[in-house]
Formats: C-alpha cells, sequence, structure tokens
C-alpha cells in the first residue's frame, strides 16, 4: 500500500513532473507528505526518511499547521526506526532531526494537549527506547495509547500498538508483544487500514486465527471483526476516498442506505445551536436519489429523537417505532415509520454530524450485522466529514490568497529570510523587470536586488521577522534587471512557524515619488512667484515715497554742501581756522552716514533676494521704516505715538520682509488720514508680548476706519479701495506673517479709525552673529 500506481496512473512519471514544475509546489508538498506517512505505516523507514527529505524545501508552500504536524510527525518515527540500522555521523544526524520533530510537537502539545499529547508521547517513547531508557519507553508508549484513545485518534492508537508491540517483542515479552499486535490489528480494522491488516496477518499470520468469542446481545454491539472483509473495504474506500464535501455527502447517504437497508435517511448537521437537515436520500425503485439542502430545509425529521442523540451522544434505535414511540416524537407518530435508527457521527468527543435512517414497510431492519457496518461507516463518516470541511476551508482560503495574488494589485512574493525568493507574482516580477524564468532559474534574490545603502534596512526587517514573526512598514528601493531604481514600501510578515520564510507585500512607489517631486516643484514655484510679488509690492511702496525719500536724501546732501562751503571759507582766510574746518568735517561725515543709512534701507526694500533667517529686534526695525516714511508721515500732518514694551524679545526671521509688513501698515495709515478734512491725525504703534513665546505689534490709525464687511475682505488678493491700487499689499503682508507662524487681522478702533495687528512667535536665545549690532537694514 504504499504505491499508488494502477491501470491509469504512472508513479514515477507523476513525481517527474511534479519536481520539473515549480508551480506545483503545493501539490508536490502534499503528495509526498502523503508518502512517508504511507511509508512509515509500511515500516520502510529509508523510503520514509527520503520522503521526508523531498517534503524539506517544500514546507514554505504548507498552508496549514495539520500538514505540517503530518510532517513532523511521522518524519520523526521514520527518523526513529533509521536510527535502529544507522551508525556513525549518519545516525548522529537522524537523531538530531529526531529531536527536532519532538521539540516542535511538544511544543504544539503544550498549547493543545488534546491532538498533539498521543503524538509527543509515542516520540518520546521512541526516542526512550533508543536511549536504553526501558520504563520511560514503556511508560509514554500507554500514554500515548491512552491519550489517542481518549481524544478518538484512532490511527495513532493503532499505531502506537504497533511499536509498543515490537519493543516487547525485542524486550521479550512475547505474550505482551501479541496483545499489543492485536490492539494494533484491531484499532487498524476499525480506523478502515485494511492493506495494513493484510501486512499485519502476513507478518503475523497468528493474528489471524478465528477468536472464540461471544455473540452479542446487544444491537449494536456487533464487533468489526464479524464483518464480511469485503463489505468492510467496500465502506472504508467508499467514505474514505472523497474528500469534496458535496462527493463525500453523496457517497455517504447512498453507502448507508444500500448497506443498512433504508428506505429514507438525513444528514443533520448542528449549526447555531440547532439541528439542520443539508441532505436527504430515498430509495426509490432500486435507485438511491441523494438531494443536497445547503439552504435551510424543511424536510421533516425527527427532532425529539435527533435531539436526544445531540445531547446525549448515544445512539437510538426502534425496532418497530410504530409500537414503541417511547419518544413521542411528532414525526413518528405522523409519518409511521418502522424500523428507526439515529446514530451520532463523534470525532474526538465532538459530535460532527447526525444520520438517521428509517425503514417504513418492515421492523427490525437494522440487524446485526447492518448495525456493525453502520458503526463502522460512522467511524469512517465522522473523520472524512470533518477532514473535508477542514479541505474545503483550506481550499476556500487557498482561493482568496491566490485571488489576491494573482490581482497584482500590489508585488507579493514569499522568500527565505537568508535571500532566496520562492514564489512571487507578476506585479512583483513586473516591477524588477525579472520573467518567471528568472524565477524559476533561481536568478532573483531580494538581497541582491537591494543596494548597498539599503541593505541595513532589509536586514534590521528580517531580524524583526525573527523575533516577533512581523516587521514594520518601510521604504527602500529594488534595482530592476535593467539597472535603474524602483523605490518601494515593504510590509512583511513570518509564513512559516520557524519564521525562516516571509511573506512580503511590495507597493510601486514610483508615481507617488514622481507626484511628490512635482508637488516640491510647485511650491517652489509658488515660493517663487509670491516672492516676486513680494518684490513688486515693495518696489510699488517706494514708489509712493519717491517724495519723501528724495526730502530724506536731499536733506543731508543739501547739508553736506552747506558744511563744506562753510570749510572752504575757513580755509580760504589768512589764518585757517582748522578747528572750525574739523567741525565742519565732522557734520560733513554725519549727514553722508545719514543719507547712506536712508539708500541702505531703500535697497533692502527694492533688491530681489532670498527669504533670509534673521535676528531682529522688532522695535528696532519700527524704527526704521518710520524713519523711512517720515517725510510723507510729515507732510500729510501725521502725529507718530510709539508704544514699545520694554526687553522684548528677538526674533528669526526675513528683517526686510517683515519691514514690508509693517511699511504696508504705516502707509495705508497714511493714506486713510491724509483723506480727511477734519479732526485729528494720529498714528500710534504700539508693541506688547502676548503668553511666553509670542509678541504683537498694532499700528492704529484715527482715520475713516473700516466697516464690518471689509475687515476680512481687504486680505483677499485683488481687492483694494483705493483708485490706483493692486490689492496684494495686505494679501501679501498676511502671507509673510504667516510664514513667520503668526496671524494678521484687522480691528475698527474707538473712537474711529481702524488697528491693524499682528503676532509673531519669539524665539528663546535665537543665535545672535557677531555682526548683528552694525549691519545696516536691509544691507
Amino acid at each position: 500500500f504504499t504505491s499508488f500506481n494502477d491501470a491509469d496512473f504512472d508513479e514515477g512519471r507523476f513525481e517527474q513532473h511534479l519536481g520539473s514544475n515549480p508551480q506545483l509546489a503545493i501539490a508536490a508538498s502534499r503528495y509526498w507528505i502523503r508518502k512517508l506517512q504511507a511509508f512509515v505505516y509500511a515500516g520502510d523507514s529509508a523510503s520514509a526518511v527520503a520522503a521526508a527529505s523531498n517534503v524539506a524545501p517544500l514546507l514554505w508552500t504548507v498552508p496549514s499547521q495539520f500538514e505540517l504536524a503530518e510532517y513532523h510527525f511521522y518524519g520523526a518515527l521514520a527518523r526513529a526506526a533509521r536510527c535502529d540500522t544507522s551508525l556513525g555521523e549518519e545516525r548522529l544526524r537522524h537523531l538530531e532531526a529526531l529531536a527536532t520533530h519532538h521539540q516542535q510537537i511538544t511544543l504544539w502539545a503544550k498549547n493543545c494537549p488534546e491532538t498533539f499529547a498521543n503524538r509527543a508521547a509515542l516520540i518520546g517513547a521512541e526516542i526512550a527506547r533508543i536511549e536504553g531508557r526501558t520504563l520511560d519507553a514503556m511508560r509514554l508508549y500507554e500514554q500515548a495509547i491512552r491519550s489517542a484513545r481518549a481524544n478518538g485518534f484512532v490511527n495513532n492508537e493503532a499505531l502506537a500498538h504497533e511499536l509498543a508491540a515490537r519493543f516487547y517483542a525485542v524486550h521479550d515479552f512475547e505474550d505482551i508483544s501479541q496483545l499489543y499486535l492485536r490492539n494494533s490489528r484491531y484499532e487498524y480494522l476499525r480506523w478502515g487500514a485494511i492493506g495494513k491488516v493484510r501486512q499485519l496477518d502476513q507478518l503475523y499470520p497468528q493474528l489471524a486465527e478465528p477468536q472464540a468469542v461471544s455473540l452479542p446481545t446487544s444491537t449494536i454491539g456487533t464487533p468489526v471483526e464479524q464483518l464480511d472483509l469485503a463489505t468492510v473495504i467496500k465502506v472504508s474506500q467508499a467514505i474514505s476516498g472523497e474528500i469534496v464535501l458535496e462527493k463525500l455527502i453523496d457517497t455517504l447517504m447512498r453507502t448507508a442506505l444500500e448497506n443498512a437497508g433504508a428506505g429514507r435517511g438525513l444528514l443533520i448537521f448542528p449549526r447555531g445551536g440547532e439541528l439542520r437537515v443539508e441532505a436527504e436520500a430515498e430509495t426509490t425503485g432500486g435507485d438511491v436519489a441523494v438531494h443536497l439542502r445547503p439552504e435551510p430545509s424543511t424536510a421533516p425529521m425527527p427532532g425529539a429523537i435527533a435531539n436526544f442523540v445531540a445531547r446525549t451522544g448515544e445512539p437510538v434505535i426502534l425496532d418497530d417505532a410504530a409500537a414503541e414511540n417511547d419518544f413521542n416524537d411528532a414525526y413518528i407518530r405522523d409519518n409511521k415509520p418502522r424500523s428507526v435508527l439515529c446514530l451520532p457521527l463523534i470525532k474526538q468527543g465532538r459530535m460532527v454530524a447526525l444520520l438517521y435512517l428509517e425503514n417504513n414497510l418492515a421492523p427490525r431492519v437494522f440487524t446485526p450485522a447492518r448495525m456493525a457496518v453502520l458503526k463502522l461507516l460512522a467511524s469512517e463518516a465522522a473523520i472524512s466529514l470533518e477532514n473535508s470541511r477542514l479541505y474545503r476551508d483550506l481550499e476556500e482560503r487557498e482561493a482568496k490568497i491566490r485571488r489576491l495574488v494573482d490581482a497584482n494589485i500590489i508585488g507579493i512574493l514569499i522568500a527565505t529570510l537568508e535571500g532566496r525568493i520562492l514564489d512571487a507574482n507578476d506585479a512583483f516580477l513586473h516591477m524588477v523587470g525579472y520573467d518567471r524564468e528568472d524565477l524559476a532559474a533561481g536568478h532573483i534574490r531580494w538581497t541582491e536586488l537591494t543596494p548597498p545603502e539599503w541593505r541595513s534596512v532589509g536586514e534590521r526587517a528580517a531580524a524583526d521577522i525573527r523575533a516577533r514573526g512581523s516587521c514594520d512598514p518601510f521604504e527602500k528601493e529594488y534595482i530592476r534587471k535593467d539597472g535603474s531604481r524602483v523605490p518601494v514600501l515593504i510590509a512583511s510578515a513570518a509564513f512559516d512557524e520557524a519564521r525562516s520564510k516571509a511573506v512580503i507585500f511590495v507597493l510601486d512607489l514610483t508615481e507617488l515619488k514622481r507626484a511628490e517631486a512635482e508637488a516640491r516643484a510647485s511650491e517652489r514655484r509658488y515660493r517663487d512667484m509670491q516672492n516676486e510679488l513680494a518684490h513688486a509690492n515693495r518696489v510699488a511702496t517706494m514708489g509712493q515715497l519717491t517724495a519723501s525719500i528724495a526730502h530724506e536724501v536731499n536733506q543731508p546732501i543739501a547739508a553736506t554742501v552747506t558744511n563744506a562751503q562753510a570749510a572752504l571759507r575757513w580755509m580760504d582766510m589768512e589764518q585757517p581756522d582748522l578747528a572750525e574746518v574739523r567741525q565742519a568735517l565732522d557734520r560733513i561725515a554725519r549727514d553722508g552716514r545719514r543719507a547712506g543709512e536712508v539708500i541702505s534701507r531703500i535697497r533692502g526694500q527694492i533688491k530681489k533676494a532670498p527669504p533670509q533667517q534673521d535676528v531682529v529686534d522688532i522695535n528696532e526695525t519700527i524704527d526704521e521704516v518710520i524713519s523711512l516714511a517720515r517725510s510723507e508721515i510729515t507732510k500729510n500732518g501725521i502725529k507718530v505715538n510709539r508704544q514699545f514694551a520694554n526687553s522684548l524679545p528677538l526674533l528669526q526671521g526675513d528683517r526686510v520682509q517683515l519691514q514690508q509688513v509693517i511699511l504696508n501698515l504705516v502707509i495705508n495709515a497714511t493714506e486713510a488720514m491724509g483723506t480727511m478734512i477734519d479732526g485729528s491725525r494720529e498714528l500710534r504703534v504700539r508693541t506688547m508680548t502676548e503668553g511666553t513665546n509670542c509678541l504683537c505689534v498694532a499700528v492704529a490709525d484715527t482715520g475713516p476706519g473700516l466697516g464690518p464687511e471689509l475687515l476680512e475682505r481687504i486680505f483677499s488678493p485683488f481687492y483694494t479701495t483705493k483708485p490706483g491700487g493692486m490689492g496684494l499689499g495686505l494679501s501679501i503682508c498676511r502671507s509673510i506673517v504667516e510664514a513667520h507662524g503668526g496671524r494678521l487681522w484687522a480691528e475698527a478702533d474707538t473712537p474711529h479709525g481702524a488697528v491693524f495687528q499682528f503676532t509673531l512667535t519669539s524665539v528663546a536665545d535665537p543665535p545672535l552673529p557677531a555682526e548683528h549690532a552694525d549691519t545696516l537694514v536691509g544691507g
């Protein structure tokens, strides 16, 4: 039974086909795990180890813990058997592999003893046997048998009996060995392993000798050994040979009705606290018709009997239901079936389903022989139904994962943490410029796709996966096949329990990076345009102050000429008065510096330069602006009232831009008051602190003021109340203030006029350049 060869299947060609196509890795892993199991049951340890070696490189494809557990369990038993015939280094290799398998099974047994404790105990017994710890081996064999029996693992119980029998035979406990062998044969027969039973009968002919047994008095108690072997084989193969749930149910119902002599049958499943009919079968004209009912069914069923069996786990058989309706079941009363049977299908102590059968024509249809078949059928069906459901769930999960991978929404690959890429979808291959031939040939490794400067990031991610099973998303680059680079976002998690492989999700960031670059370029263009507008506004403001600037420059120049003429006269005297000449020259130098300062301020406002980070004294900056606009202020008969707070913190910002804001506000206030005929004209400039790191500047006038509807609108671009204005000044001022982390707004002043205020954030201990004290404004 270790070969799958038949008239329609060539095992050797199939194995060649699996090995030549990487796309069949999942199928190959399942095939070799089945072969591993078959060789272990057959006692062919050498072939079993070879099968395990074929599975090992395919473990990354194993989609569920069920398959992985089978590999570790049977792999361990194969290695233990090889230790009996191996020597030297080969034996050491088998012992090391055995220890690794045992460690993994033991870890699972701590978390789920119901499923794994029997396996851990059996492997432990084999290790104790190899190491010569006889008493430990005896105890562990018994522990494995009891745990397997308690949790419904008939196959593991049979295997534990068989291995214990070999152990006792080696130690010359022949009677005990024979007892374990008989138990093993019985459990294999219960499991439906007919091929294994035949092997035992050939190896130990005494096991097949008829045993003196008393006929059972219970209709459900007929031993399986009394069944015809052909019937046992037929029933076992019919049920265990199906894995697709719908086909399995169809086969189960047909087999049950054919072997039980029933006219109607129901397969009932517990669903959400209630029982639901999922299949109904009827015998008509010698044929069995099976109807699957995937939706909630209204098929009539004996509710009282079904609930009793579901609650107690005990079967119910009524030889003549019409005469003995002890359950007072409404269905029995209304439909009057004669023979009734309801069997629980139980796996590992949990009810999987109920099988209900009835015959409306005769009583006592369910004879002891038929009951024995049905008992075997129920045992097989419980295991097969559960396995079929697991298989269907697995298929659905695999289909979902495959849809995700094949959708190629993002790149997905499976790789070892050392760098080997085992599988990848088309999206990833397209991203890095490789094809499936490159992948199949093993030409792609994520470590080689990674540029040197990014390798440390990948190594940290691999370390995180080993430590905690996943890593935080991170950005890096891959080198494409053509040598170009592609920016990517990576997220990854462990793909196997050993955390030696990972599934990696890769998002191509090329378009995002391009969009970010375009956004940065657009932002630069916006800032450049804003700087151009601000420069234009400064030039326009300087244009408005032409007369005042000319007056400011002419005054020191005229004074310089006068003082120079005076100095010449003092020099032309017979006795030159050098003291007077010196005083005249001092006044010339003073007036020259004054003219230079005015010109420097003007140049600072007019020149085009990128924004600078200066250390700014706001009070000093306001004084410089008022000096620049003094002539315009004086011409309009305006009184300036400065109210400066003392010890204001220094600011970090662009001195020219802040001067531009203050100058705009001062000029606007001057022009507003210049249109007045009556009333006082006063410009109030006030500085104050607001909180611990904020200061406020207020520029107020006694002009006509602003209506409530204009308080916000005047800051809109291209809105102006001046006949020749561009409507950009206040908009630019607000942008400058906001760029410095502040806020600019307007309010009506009392009793009349308007006040414009802006806040600025100060910086604690800003770096003060050594030349700050001597720097000319805008120089």
